[in-house]
């Protein structure tokens, strides 16, 4: 939680600040086989979490009443029947750290269920067990820093921590195994939401620390500046939170969300060790807002999988440009969350809720579409500044489709069953999951999308691959393990969003710039080797390593070779197969320009493909301007 109006702008990564920091930013490429599936399966999430979260309806200023009227909404209205299940409680909880024993101390006149007894003795575990009661889950949220996102950037908002310097240090950092045991163990909480403000605004430069409201925290992140961020100390400290989760909830029943906002190269690690992380900056009620969000995650959907998914942050259904009078925009705000399997967290006062944002949010085919359990987030089909095509492979065998308009004019789209690949001599089926309406067709489909309008579909038809699935209908089973990103580096192709018209204007900060991508380059360009189009296959840096489940499928076929966009031509690629750890096929080096090289290999019984794309070349960076291509990569029966 980092509100959006205290956001600066950020500076893009030059080759001088790349190269000075390479020793300090460079990943390990692992490109060793290891049999084993690496993607986080700690937790409670093989579908994306649904709930509600206090914030964005109420800021910090959060109390008991608050909180039960919400639970009792969700319970009442059926939404909690559909799977909003969980209610976070968000900053503004807490009143200081007891110094005697470092114990947390509730805020008690905002939450007086958590008087308990003398010497400030309080718990939450009255309302927890209420919150158990009704059928729900309860979660809390915290910082890893020693002092909350609302201490160091809402110091006038309700409900700040209160005492000396020490018992305003509510955050966890140095607490970490006394405040898990605590929320966990003895309050019974099951969510916990990790903010890292501690650890990037208390510089001692900064207004708080230079006036001695707080202490310096030398800052672990710059948000302008990947290169200035120390990812491997910030890793770390998230990491010493995991294993605190997993000591003190030894059923698994938990679940992690990671709030990193995009920084620290979370894109590379989050996925190992969270059950959702934030690939963005706070989320507002402003529709440029939300595109940046929504843009941080589309092209994403290798990272997402059952246990760990990717987190635009919350909905904020329900005021500003996604208010009552505006649901044209409150509709495509919800359904492009739903494909994109993003946690279905509501961030309103749901008292104040109309009727029609109430069926919404209740929009039973919609939110199964976000709840399938195959765990595949939607891939782009069609991108570009007006008109995003996502396709999402369900569990039925059946596809999930959105059509979304980003503009302020009228867009006439051409569906083709090549974008959902699909048969185009059978027919295909389109059912309107705003209205069950149904359109048939062959080949292609004209749709007309108003201004901001998002049409949302569940489509059948025959499969091209009809034996099959290729890998990029199926990225919820491919980890990218290691993706050959040397120095993370800022995406340029963000949508900006302007904060104020102060300075050059808002760059983009999230780090995700050359991962892996389905149907795509690492960077965004169609899939080509030696000349030949690939409509369907991985893109991904040379020196890579992506693992793949296998769920019962008897043969694995990719064209590959070096994507014609790459900028190195100098260095030959093999391509690897492996079978639960074993080498099962090796290509010939293949170079820059030439025509791709078949594979096809027999993968009866094997449980994980490990795909290594070797760049021959001694240097560490070689395949950082390397793209490589398996193209068509396919399972097969």
């Amino acid at each position: 939680m980092f509100p959006a109006r205290f956001a600066k702008a950020i500076l893009s990564l030059t080759a001088a600040s790349v190269l000075s920091v390479t020793p300090v930013m460079a990943q390990s490429l692992d490109l060793e086989p290891t049999g084993q599936w690496s993607a986080n399966t700690n937790g409670r999430a093989p579908v994306p979490p649904m709930g509600w979260n206090s914030w964005n309806a109420f800021y910090s200023d959060i109390d008991e009443t608050k909180v039960l009227a919400s639970a009792q909404i969700l319970v009442d209205s059926g939404l909690a029947e559909l799977g909003y299940r969980y209610v976070n409680i968000d900053d503004g909880w807490w009143m200081k750290r007891r110094q005697s024993d470092g114990r947390m101390v509730i805020r008690t006149d905002k939450f007086p269920s958590a008087n308990i007894g003398p010497d400030d003795l309080t718990s939450f575990r009255p309302l927890t067990d209420r919150l158990h009661a009704m059928g729900l889950k309860a979660g809390i949220y915290s910082d890893i820093g020693r002092n909350s996102c609302g201490q160091v950037y809402t110091p006038h908002f309700a409900n700040q921590p209160e005492g000396s310097l020490a018992e305003r240090e509510v955050g966890l950092h140095g607490h970490v195994d006394k405040d898990i045991r605590l929320y966990f163990e003895e309050w019974g909480f099951d969510f916990i939401k990790v903010d890292a403000c501690g650890i990037r605004g208390l510089g001692a430069d900064t207004k708080h620390v230079t006036s001695g409201n707080y202490r310096e925290f030398k800052p672990l992140i710059e948000m302008g500046a990947l290169g200035r961020t120390d990812i491997a100390k910030v890793r770390e400290l998230y990491t010493e939170v995991d294993e605190a989760l997993q000591r003190y909830n030894p059923d698994g029943d938990y679940v992690y969300s990671l709030c990193l906002w995009g920084s620290a190269d979370v894109r590379a690690w989050g996925k190992d060790m969270g059950n959702m992380s934030r690939t963005s900056d706070d989320i507002t009620s402003n529709w440029s807002r939300m595109l940046t969000n929504l843009d941080t995650a589309s092209t994403r959907a290798l990272y997402a999988h059952p246990g760990s998914w990717n987190d635009p942050d919350m909905l904020f259904i329900g005021a500003g440009d996604f208010d009552s009078n505006h649901m044209t925009e409150a509709r495509s705000h919800f359904a492009l969350w739903a494909i994109l399997n993003a946690p279905l967290i509501i961030g309103y006062d749901l008292r104040k809720a109309t009727p029609e944002q109430m069926a919404l949010f209740g929009n039973a085919e919609i939110v199964a579409l976000n709840q399938d359990p195959a765990g595949h987030q939607a891939v782009l089909a069609h991108q570009s500044g007006d008109l995003q095509i996502f396709v999402k492979t369900l569990s039925t065998g059946e596809k999930g489709l959105v059509l979304f308009n980003r503009g302020l004019v009228p867009f006439n789209a051409i569906l083709t069953a090549g974008h959902l690949k699909l048969r185009d001599d059978v027919t295909i089926t389109l059912t309107s999951l705003w209205d069950g309406e149904k359109t048939e067709f062959r080949g292609e489909q004209r749709l007309q999308l108003a201004p901001r309008e998002t049409l949302i579909y569940k489509v059948s038809g025959e499969r091209v691959l009809a034996d099959g699935l290729y890998l990029s209908e199926q990225p919820g089973n491919v980890n990218p393990a290691e993706d050959g990103v040397v120095v993370p580096q800022h995406d340029p192709f963000i949508h900006r969003t302007a904060w104020h018209s102060r300075g050059p204007g808002d760059h983009p900060q999230y780090g995700g710039w050359g991962g892996a991508q389905a149907d795509r380059t690492p960077f965004g360009e169609p899939l080509r080797v030696g000349g030949k189009p690939f409509d369907t296959g991985l893109g991904v840096l040379g020196n890579s390593r992506l693992e793949v489940q296998n769920h019962g499928y008897k043969s694995f076929t990719a064209e590959v070779g070096i994507d014609d966009t790459a900028v190195n031509r100098n260095a030959p690629v093999i391509f690897e197969v492996y079978g639960d750890g074993r080498l099962l096929t090796r290509s010939g080096p293949k170079a820059f320009g030439e025509a791709t090289e078949k594979m096809v290999v027999s993968v009866e019984g094997v449980r994980l493909i490990e795909l290594v794309a070797r760049v021959q070349s001694d240097a560490k960076d070689a395949g950082a301007t390397l793209p490589v291509t398996w193209g068509n990569a396919a399972l097969t029966k």
